[in-house]
């Protein structure tokens, strides 16, 4: 039974995960995502119907529980084609391999893939970031939403780690619900995105797994704080029992401050999120990964904490250098009127004494990207997704 765990603060609504149910946005004169016909027209009534834009942040008193009997699964493989029937008039998608990594032996059990992306809020990608290259029909949330749908159903990751969610409630959770996909949304307590006209309420960090690959023992919504005082920047922590081999680990997501000058901000934030694992970790006897959008270059003093921390964590990508040792030239790049950035600020940190990385997919190249950098009409999102396969080293 799909569950939803969302703490979200200027919300209105408090619901925990413990509750066998999901909550939805409905308005009832205009929305329904979970009456459901047949075929092809019953997903295009799952994909096509959200909710009006400014409803999540006008009415949240429209978070109600649904009927699970209306919760029908839907056919990862339909759901896709529907994705792209939609975006039949935009270039195809670009083609991104995975690399396999050299690792100790195989591995009793399946991999646990899991993909890191910062997706771009619709409110912020369409009324504050000033991309000055992409066309504003790209950014339209009715096509831009089956590219982020259509990259994550290509990867069909385990675990689904995301920042900037601002429509959670009327599409992701809906959709990956019926995917088998169990979700927990904990937003910014004060997003730029209800700074925007026509909102749909504040965005924050998703953390969706597969129902029947895993099991939730624990749960945590994390607000960072720096230097003692409570800040804008959130997580979610999650303890979860692998089915296959009864093996725990815990998955966390995050979303650092953002902005040159706040270097020292950032620096505080990752030190309370490291205190918060350590603690969920019991010490790091737990294994963890860490998806997230840093928004600090490996340079940064927040990277060099998670980098030598007592949790002895890796960076993933890392992995996909020639020597081991380097990050990836970029995973994000835009250009807005300030000008053009390239930078590396997304990372999946892992314990690497208890999992080993089997595959990375590779990043998107400049030529791929285009002159006009993110997002485009081929790509939804100023941020590239980062995708690994892992696998728990054996036991001694």
């Amino acid at each position: 039974m799909p569950s939803c765990d969302v703490c979200p603060s200027g919300f209105g609504v408090l619901f925990s995960w413990r509750f066998p149910w999901a909550p939805r946005l409905v308005n009832s004169s205009s929305f329904s995502v979970y009456p459901m016909g047949n075929g092809t027209s019953r997903l295009y009534s799952a994909l096509a119907k959200t909710l009006n834009s400014s409803a999540a942040s006008q009415h949240p008193e429209y978070l109600v529980a649904p009927d699970p009997e209306h919760l029908e699964p839907i056919d990862p493989k339909e759901l896709l084609e529907e994705c792209r029937a939609v975006l039949h008039t935009r270039p195809p998608r670009f083609q991104r391999d995975f690399v396999a990594l050299p690792a100790d032996g195989p591995s009793s059990h399946p991999p646990i893939r899991v993909m890191q992306w910062n997706i771009l809020a619709q409110a912020l990608g369409e009324g504050k970031d000033n991309f000055v290259q992409c066309p504003i029909e790209a950014l339209k949330w009715e096509e831009r939403k089956c590219l982020i749908l259509e990259e994550i159903l290509a990867y069909q990751p385990d675990i689904l780690c995301l920042q900037e969610v601002d429509h959670y409630f009327d599409t992701f959770q809906p959709l990956l619900s019926r995917l088998g996909y169990q979700g927990t949304f904990f937003p910014k307590p004060w997003s730029p995105c209800l700074d925007v006209e026509h909102n749909n309420g504040p965005d924050g960090c998703a953390l969706f797994f597969l129902q029947n690959r895993f099991k939730l023992v624990n749960s945590a919504n994390i607000r960072l704080t720096a230097m003692t005082l409570k800040t804008n920047q959130v997580a979610i922590a999650q303890t979860l029992e692998c089915k296959e081999s009864s093996r725990q680990f815990c998955i966390a997501v995050t979303h650092l401050k953002a902005r040159t000058g706040w270097e020292r901000f950032r620096s505080a934030q990752g030190c309370d999120l490291l205190q918060n694992l350590q603690t969920i970790t019991q010490g790091a006897k737990i294994p963890l990964i860490v998806c997230g959008d840093f928004n600090a270059e490996p340079t940064e003093e927040v990277y060099k904490h998670f980098a030598s921390s007592s949790l002895n964590l890796n960076s993933a990508y890392k992995l996909l250098s020639a020597d081991g040792q380097s990050e990836p030239p970029y995973t994000t790049w835009k250009i807005r009127t300030s000008g053009e950035c390239r930078h590396t600020l997304d990372y999946i940190w892992y314990s690497r004494q208890a999992l080993s990385v089997r595959s990375a997919l590779d990043l998107l190249t400049e030529e791929q990207i285009g002159p006009n950098r993110l997002p485009s009409f081929n790509y939804p999102s100023d941020h590239l997704s980062l995708v690994c396969d892992f696998s728990f080293n054996e036991e001694p």
